[in-house]
């Protein structure tokens, strides 16, 4: 079944996916779908795009002004600062380094 996008192209939905649901959930969604006007596969999709684009959003985009943009490549540039206890733990044999007899 087409999509109608955003942009107005329309895309051909030719991949599936299953859910297990409880019968009380299956309801809910039909009442939501229906009190929307849609199918339950438009109300389903839409709404879990929806949520993944907001779970996502944070992770693909953020928005500095150009104060905390010099902060944040100033950041980058920095040299690495010291870690004794890091240094000394990746340093240090390993108790699995330990001798052939064990």
């Amino acid at each position: 079944m087409p999509v109608r996008q955003a942009q107005g192209k329309r895309q051909l939905r030719n991949e599936k996916l299953d859910l297990r649901l409880t019968l009380r959930a299956k309801r809910t969604l039909q009442m939501a779908a229906e009190a929307d006007d849609k199918s339950v596969t438009d109300f389903v999709i839409e709404s879990a795009l929806l949520r993944a684009e907001e779970r996502l959003a944070d992770r693909r985009h953020f928005r500095l002004n150009a104060e905390q943009w010099a902060e944040f490549m100033k950041a980058l540039d920095a040299p690495p600062r010291e870690h004794p206890r890091l240094k000394r733990l990746l340093t240090e044999p390993s108790v699995f380094d330990g001798d052939e007899k064990r």
